[in-house]
This record gives C-alpha cells, sequence and structure tokens, in this order.
C-alpha cells in the first residue's frame, strides 16, 4: 500500500528515507512545472529544482499534514522559479518550450494517426502556442500553465500562488481572453 505524500512528509521529519522517497515522487512533476513556467536550459531548472527541495526540506515543520503535500511543494516551486526569473531577466519574455503533448492537451487537439499533414499542422500549432504563451505576462502564463498542464484545479493554484479562488478564476478568464486576442492577432 501507497503511503500518501503528507505522511512522508511527517516521516521525512524523521527519516531521510522517507525525504527521498518524496524526491522521487515529485523531481518530475515540479521540474517539469519549472521547465513550462520559464524554458530555462535544463541544467539551469535542475538548479533551481535543487533550489526547491532544500527549502521543502528545511520547511517540513511548518507543513500542515491537513492540506495537500503536493499543493505546498507547488507553492514553494512557484515561488523561487519567481524569484529566479525575477533574477534572471527583469521585464523580459522568456520563451516557453513545452513538449508537443503539452500544447495538444492546451488545444485539445485530438492524436493523428500517423498523419504525416496532420502532424505537422500539430507541430506548427504547437509552435504558435508556444509563441504566443511566451507573449503573456507571468501571471497569465502561470495559471495557464498550473490549470490546463499541471491539471491544477482552483483551490490548488489558489494554494500555490497565494491568491484566493475567485482572483484565481479571474486571471484565468483573463489569461484565456488574452490568450485568445493574441491568437487572433498571430493568425492575421
Amino acid at each position: 500500500m501507497k503511503i500518501s505524500d503528507e505522511k512522508l512528509a511527517l516521516q521525512s521529519l524523521k527519516n531521510e528515507e522517507a525525504f527521498a522517497q518524496l524526491v522521487e515522487r515529485f523531481e518530475a512533476k515540479l521540474l517539469r512545472y519549472i521547465q513550462r513556467l520559464t524554458a530555462l536550459p535544463q541544467n539551469h531548472a535542475e538548479d533551481i529544482l535543487q533550489e526547491v527541495f532544500i527549502k521543502i526540506y528545511k520547511n517540513l515543520n511548518s507543513f500542515n499534514p491537513k492540506l495537500k503535500f503536493s499543493s505546498w511543494a507547488y507553492r514553494i516551486t512557484h515561488n523561487e522559479t519567481i524569484n529566479q526569473i525575477k533574477k534572471i531577466k527583469r521585464n523580459t519574455d522568456l520563451p516557453l518550450e513545452t513538449d508537443n503533448e503539452d500544447e495538444q492537451n492546451l488545444l485539445n487537439i485530438l492524436e493523428s494517426d500517423t498523419n504525416i499533414k496532420e502532424e505537422t499542422i500539430q507541430k506548427e500549432t504547437a509552435a504558435e502556442v508556444r509563441n504566443i504563451l511566451n507573449k503573456l505576462p507571468i501571471k497569465y502564463r502561470d495559471v495557464l500553465v498550473l490549470y490546463y498542464l499541471e491539471q491544477k484545479d482552483y483551490n490548488e493554484i489558489s494554494d500555490i500562488i497565494r491568491k484566493p479562488s475567485g482572483t484565481v478564476a479571474t486571471l484565468l478568464h483573463r489569461a484565456k481572453s488574452k490568450f485568445k486576442t493574441l491568437y487572433n492577432e498571430q493568425i492575421k
């Protein structure tokens, strides 16, 4: 039987092996989130991830096991990533790189049955999505990535970015509207 993340977090206070299991469970997810948010090279994203796990470990005493560990970990990752973005490039857009599957999920593109024409269209669409996401302010890009690509609900996003659920809904609505506007401008 699999131990919950919350119980593992509590066990991590006394057992380094439990923390290693948490790292194993969340490493790929959090790295993917950092990369989706920043498009930094792999080694820079891994550096941020390392800082994230150090902060998680140092702050395990403050974790409330009645809450979801994943939201708490994503919040720490969000904060550290935003801080690193500010350090790296002030007021400069970062190219957003995600894999084609992510853009397909975002736009609900159906998989082609190895039809080269369809695959080419999907790749072009993915590049367009990446380009539009890159043009969005980070606050909009962040909620779109969390909601559509990381599949977090409003409450989890609220927890991660420390904004009320109503604000998350507003940000998401504005992000979609801004995305749609930029998309329409791009296809003209």
